[in-house]
Formats: structure tokens, C-alpha cells, sequence
């Protein structure tokens, strides 16, 4: 009887034990296998939330199968209580392993709204976007003005919030001053800005931030970044070009980022002005005196006078000789690479083409054909816009 009973328990004990295993064996491939959503979405966790409530949460919006085995495998890889607060982009098909680790890896949140401070030539914006989940692309909820409208409600409502990521983010070809001037508008930003920054030294970038930060550390980053780019780039300059110092090619390369915004013809504008250069030929070049006019503090608004090209400044290229003292505008890699490595080309002359781009010349004949082709076209436009466009 008693062999009975003990071979009966011990046949228990091992199907006991195989329902054990195999429960855990099914329970490992819930938490590492394909999860159940169809599509990416949007999940957030509050300051303070248990794993309880995030489970639950997950389990209701179909992110996780089951609540409870998404508990237990935080709870056996001891990140049950590492949950950080946030907005989380949770992938379609998501393992639930792969949804813990997400929601502890902690830093910015992956989901949610992003605000973006954009400070370009023409003036700075403010532009509220969120994530759509479904395209993983951003979707611009609002966009205005700080310096020309009040903020909308729509930006207000959500500034205060903690998942939000903010950015500031430099175009080429801003000046230093319209730097300073906007990020003095800036309301996330905090802290004084003693002086502008010396025109160049700042790099067209976008700078990821957290709100509150200082306005002068921000521009120590840009600074930062600028001179590394630059340091990097002049290490490998083509041999025989006609600068002294670094200073001198950034001067170029802020010349060469004002006078063309095609990315492809860079190149070849800096060889028309090293070609000047080399033969003792003026630069002439229109936002070099433009520079003069305004000394970088916003845009002219307006064609040049005929005076102003005449007038005698350090900046006027029609009347000096060589480059102007400084850069003109804080240029991009694009543009610096382009002065270090510019094409090799017999190039003097260029001219816009009305395409966006320019025709280019090697002798001044030349050069003035393309001149009057663009004249014709200026002619045309204004004749089009004089008279309407009719459909």
C-alpha cells in the first residue's frame, strides 16, 4: 500500500513538474515572442505609476497578451521597479520584452510632442509637432512667430509638460546677432547672453535641449561644434589654396554659404572666388556689402543701392581687395568643405540662371550673355506678375 502511495505521489510530483516546465516554457515564449499589436502606438507612463497599473494599461491597449506574465518577467529580470515616466513609442508586433525594456531605459521619450525652434534667415519659429505612431512621422500641430504673435494656446497648454522634447534647431547662413536675438525669445530658454558671439564661430545644427536650459551654454555648444568642424575640415584642405589661417577660410565659406543654397554647385562657387583670388581680381560679391549695410543685424529687405556699392567699407568687395575681415554668416559643413576642397575649375564668373541655380563663366564675354538671359527672365516675371497669371 504504501509503495503505492509513494509511486503514486512521485508519478504527481512529475507531472507536477512537467506542467511547471511547461507552463514556464510557454510563459518565456509569451514574454520573447511577437506581441499582439497590429500597429505602432503612443504609450505613456505617469510619474508614479506602479507596474501594476502600467501592465494593466499595456494589457488594455492590446500592447501586451496578458498583464500578468508581463509583471512576472519584469519581476525575474529586476526591472520591476525600474519604470521611467515618459511617452513611449511602442513598435507593432512589440515583445513584451521588448516593451519593458523601452519603458526602463529611461533618457528623452521616444513618443509624444516635440517642440522645435527653428531660427532661420528670414526669422524665427516656433513649431509644436506630435508623433503619429501609426507613420512614426511627427505631424505639426502649430507653428507661429514669437516675435510677431503671441502664443497659441495650443503651445501653452503643453509646454509645462514632462514628455516633451525640445529643440533649437540653426540654419546656414544666420548671422550671430539673428542668433542671439532669437533665442532671447526663446521662453524655454533661461539666462543672460553678455555679448554676440564672433560671426562663424556658431554651427548650423540641431541641438537638443532640456527646458530651462542657459542661452549661453547653448551657444558655448554651437561654438563647440563649429570649431571641431572646422578644425577637422582644415586638416584636410587641398594643398595651394590661398588662405593663411582657418579664420581665413571660414570668411570664404560664409561667402560661398550666402551666395548659393544649391548644395551641389558649393564647390564650384568657392573655385570662382579662389580663381578671383589667385589673379588679384575683386571678389564683388553682393552680401559682402549687404554685411556692410546691416553688420548681421537682420535682412536687408531690399535691392542694394547703387551708393552703397560704391561706398568704401570693409565689407564693400566691388571696392576692397581680398576677403572682407570677417564671415558674413555662420556657415554650414557643406559650405566650409567647399572652401577647403573646392572644385578645380577656370570659372571667374556666375550668375543666377532662374532654375535656382547659376549659369557659371569663364570669361567675361560669356559671362555677360548669361547676364542678359537672366535679365530677359527677370523681365518675363515681372511683365507676369505686373499683368496676373491667368490659368
Amino acid at each position: 500500500m504504501w509503495k503505492s502511495i509513494a509511486s503514486n505521489a512521485l508519478t504527481l510530483f512529475i507531472v507536477v513538474l512537467v506542467v511547471a516546465a511547461g507552463l514556464l516554457a510557454w510563459g518565456r515564449e509569451q514574454f520573447t515572442g511577437p506581441g499582439p499589436l497590429a500597429e505602432a502606438i503612443c504609450f505613456r507612463v505617469e510619474k508614479g505609476d506602479s507596474l501594476s497599473a502600467v501592465s494593466r494599461a499595456l494589457e488594455e491597449r492590446r500592447a501586451v497578451s496578458d498583464a500578468r506574465i508581463f509583471r512576472i518577467g519584469a519581476e525575474y529580470s529586476g526591472k520591476a521597479d525600474g519604470l521611467k515616466f515618459g511617452s513611449y513609442l511602442v513598435g507593432a508586433k512589440a515583445s513584451m520584452e521588448q516593451v519593458l525594456a523601452d519603458l526602463t531605459a529611461g533618457g528623452q521619450s521616444t513618443c509624444g510632442r516635440e517642440v522645435n525652434f527653428r531660427i532661420s534667415v528670414a526669422k524665427a519659429e516656433v513649431v509644436l509637432r506630435e508623433l503619429d505612431a501609426a507613420t512614426n512621422r511627427y505631424v505639426e500641430v502649430v507653428k507661429f512667430d514669437p516675435a510677431a504673435e503671441a502664443s497659441p494656446s495650443a503651445y501653452i497648454d503643453v509646454t509645462e509638460a514632462d514628455d516633451i522634447r525640445w529643440r533649437v534647431t540653426l540654419a546656414e547662413g544666420v548671422t550671430s546677432w539673428q542668433v542671439v536675438d532669437a533665442l532671447k525669445r526663446a521662453d524655454f530658454l533661461s539666462g543672460e547672453v553678455a555679448a554676440v558671439p564672433p560671426e562663424g564661430s556658431l554651427a548650423p545644427d540641431s541641438y537638443e535641449v532640456e527646458r530651462g536650459a542657459d542661452r549661453a551654454a547653448l551657444l558655448a555648444e554651437m561654438a563647440t561644434r563649429q570649431a571641431a568642424t572646422m578644425a577637422e575640415l582644415w586638416a584636410t584642405r587641398a594643398e595651394g589654396l590661398p588662405y593663411d589661417t582657418p579664420e581665413e577660410a571660414l570668411i570664404m565659406a560664409s561667402i560661398v554659404e550666402k551666395e548659393t543654397g544649391i548644395a551641389e554647385e558649393r564647390k564650384r562657387v568657392a573655385s570662382v572666388f579662389i580663381n578671383r583670388l589667385e589673379q588679384g581680381m575683386r571678389l564683388q560679391t553682393d552680401p559682402t556689402v549687404i554685411y556692410g549695410v546691416t553688420k548681421g543685424e537682420g535682412v536687408l529687405g531690399r535691392g542694394l543701392r547703387q551708393s552703397e556699392l560704391r561706398r568704401e567699407t570693409p565689407y564693400n568687395t566691388y571696392v576692397i581687395d581680398g576677403l572682407p575681415p570677417t564671415p558674413i554668416a555662420n556657415p554650414g559643413r557643406l559650405s566650409i568643405e567647399a572652401a577647403l576642397n573646392p572644385d578645380k575649375t577656370d570659372d571667374l564668373y556666375f550668375v543666377a540662371d532662374g532654375s535656382g541655380g547659376h549659369a557659371f563663366a569663364k570669361t567675361l564675354a560669356e559671362h555677360n550673355e548669361n547676364v542678359a538671359k537672366w535679365r530677359e527672365i527677370e523681365a518675363k516675371a515681372g511683365a507676369a506678375e505686373a499683368g496676373g497669371v491667368q490659368d
